[in-house]
Parts: C-alpha cells; sequence; structure tokens
C-alpha cells in the first residue's frame, strides 16, 4: 500500500511540475512573438458565435485585428471553423459575413467550414492556398505561440498577431492553452496515427 501512495505522490509532483513548466513556458512565447513579417496570406482561427449567429466579442477582436492587417495590405484571407453543438451555424460563414460586412471583398476570402482543432484550422486553410508559405495567423494571443508552431510543423512560415481576451477569461484559457501544449508535447513523443 505505501508504494501504492508513494507511485501516485511522485506522478501528482511530475505532473504539477510539468504543469508550471508548460505554463512558463506559455508565458513567455506569448510575450516574444516576434513582429508581423511579409505575408502572402492570412488565416484567421474561428472561435465561438452568440446564439444569433453573430461573433463573440474574442472572435469579432479576432476579426478586428485581421481587418486592421487587411487594410494595409490586402491579401487572401482564410477563416476557418466548424459548427460547435450549441452554434446556429459554421464559425468560418459568420466570420466571412463580418468581413463583407466591413468591405472585404468576397473574392478575397476563402472558407474552411469543417475544421474543429489548430492543426486541423491549418491544414484546411493550406488547401485554399496552394504554395504558399509566408503566412499570418491571427487568433488570440494566448494561442498564437502554439498555432504558429503547429504552422511550422506543417512546413508554413508564420508570422501572428495575437488579439486581447477578456480579463475574466485569462486563467481558464491559460489553463487550457497550458493543458493543449501538454498535448501537443506528448503527440511529438509518442506520434499517434
Amino acid at each position: 500500500m505505501g508504494l501504492i501512495v508513494k507511485l501516485i505522490t511522485t506522478l501528482v509532483l511530475l505532473g504539477t511540475l510539468a504543469f508550471v513548466v508548460l505554463f512558463g513556458l506559455l508565458f513567455f512565447k506569448e510575450n516574444t512573438v516576434p513582429r508581423p513579417g511579409s505575408t502572402d496570406a492570412m488565416i484567421v482561427l474561428g472561435a465561438q458565435l452568440n446564439s444569433d449567429g453573430k461573433p463573440k466579442e474574442q472572435l469579432e477582436w479576432r476579426l478586428s485585428a485581421a481587418l486592421d492587417v487587411y487594410k494595409v495590405k490586402r491579401t487572401p484571407v482564410v477563416v476557418t471553423g466548424a459548427q460547435g453543438a450549441d452554434e446556429p451555424r459554421t464559425e468560418a460563414s459568420a466570420m466571412r459575413e463580418w468581413l463583407i460586412e466591413r468591405g472585404v471583398p468576397q473574392e478575397d476570402i476563402r472558407m474552411d467550414e469543417t475544421s474543429i482543432n489548430t492543426k486541423e484550422n491549418i491544414e484546411n486553410a493550406m488547401r485554399y492556398m496552394p504554395g504558399v508559405k509566408d503566412v499570418l495567423i491571427v487568433t488570440s494571443d494566448y494561442h498564437l505561440p502554439r498555432a504558429m508552431q503547429v504552422a511550422r510543423d506543417l512546413g508554413l512560415n508564420p508570422s501572428g498577431i495575437g488579439s486581447p481576451i477578456k480579463q475574466e477569461y485569462w486563467w481558464k484559457n491559460h489553463f487550457r492553452e497550458t493543458l493543449a501544449w501538454g498535448k501537443y508535447y506528448l503527440q511529438k513523443l509518442i506520434p499517434v496515427p
């Protein structure tokens, strides 16, 4: 019995240490993202919609950041995101509509309505921009470092812009993103087909 308690205690301590290290790494990476460089296309990652099918504030902040960049340099924009269980339509369709309402021509917007996670967002977006390597990824600030790393893993040369998040969600989002980094590193060590 004592051996089992020691083993469980050791695993809990190692798990806690790993979490603290990953949290620190996330915080460091989030605060040291290089300024955006040259880009040939932009990928805007989806986020939750309101019950009326309009972007929630967090997603509007992502879209506003993308629109600011677009106004400086007209470039193809790929919006990504499937329909969540509690959403009336796909995130990508709401994002496309939001951008069009603010003057982005339809022909400059590509839409991926099937992706449900960061890797799928970027993989699917690549289909809409064949041959493009220099991409700008727009997402929330806490999520940007991992999205850029996934893009690098897929052979892209990403730069990024992180939009802010509501302060009341700071701990929750960073906690979840720390776990996502843990999953990312585990899948690197133990590839799952």
